[in-house]
């Protein structure tokens, strides 16, 4: 065989073999018998550790739903929101279950499931004892919302002119001013309340109104296709079979909403 001929056969080889290590990440979950799911444990109701010292949350149960669908073990591997991508990419987890949203700039270095699993919300949230249904409920109350946030922005837009908005400059005085009585309603993200509620459970905290939603993917290394295909067949199932919507509704009191699917 001539040189040149034998040289590109032996890159032909070369690139297959790549090309074949690149996706050989489901197989190897399935052979090994385990699944390093990234998940959250400082950021209740999506990842938090319980009284019993075990991770627990939405995320989590997804984590673990998704590793019984793929017949292995869930190996919960906890990281913070700076981390869990760089984790995925130095292969330390085989997936990231974290409250990660998919946008343009992730997608250079992550691969995403095109269903989503949950949304992310923020709300209004308010006592049991406080009747809201509607935006126009808020008329003559008080909210307290962060300066600046998505919370801001949208509850600036909707609420009515008789509602005074409370402005405070961090998240931690915001939810303060609920969990004191200072205001009866507050303009949240869900993971905040969550903290109020399992510290202050007398105050019978509930969701009441919907402000803004993001949903969350699951994260797959790039290139890994074949794994990406199978997360997003699972994440499919779960959410047609109303699993989804069931831990959203035990995580977040509410199903999963407009999200995709």
């Amino acid at each position: 065989m001539p040189l040149l001929r034998r040289t590109i056969v032996c890159a032909a080889c070369v690139l297959t073999s790549m090309g074949a290590l690149a996706q050989n990440a489901l197989d190897d979950i399935v052979k090994a018998g385990v699944i390093r799911a990234a998940v959250p444990t400082d950021y209740p109701p999506y990842g938090f550790v319980g009284v019993d010292m075990k991770p627990q949350g939405l995320d989590v149960d997804m984590a673990n739903y998704i590793a019984a669908k793929l017949g292995v073990r869930a190996e919960l591997v906890p990281v913070t929101s700076t981390n869990r991508v760089p984790y995925l990419q130095t292969r330390k987890v085989d997936i990231v279950v974290s409250t990660l949203a998919r946008n343009a700039e992730r997608e250079k270095v992550v691969d995403f499931t095109s269903a989503a699993y949950s949304p992310f919300v923020s709300g209004i949230y308010a006592p049991k004892s406080v009747t809201i249904k509607s935006f126009a409920d808020l008329d003559g109350k008080s909210v307290a919302v962060t300066r600046g946030t998505i919370e801001d922005q949208e509850l600036t837009k909707v609420a009515p002119q008789g509602t005074t908005l409370m402005r405070f400059e961090d998240h931690a005085a915001t939810i303060a001013a609920l969990g004191s009585g200072q205001v009866p309603a507050v303009g949240s993200s869900q993971p905040a309340v969550s903290r109020l509620m399992q510290t202050q459970p007398q105050l019978g905290l509930e969701y009441k109104l919907l402000l803004s939603q993001s949903p969350n993917f699951i994260g797959i290394p790039k290139g890994e296709e074949k794994l990406r295909t199978r997360i997003n067949d699972i994440v499919t199932e779960a959410r047609k079979s109303g699993e989804a919507d069931r831990l959203s509704n035990k995580w977040l009191g509410r199903p999963t909403g407009d999200i995709p699917l």
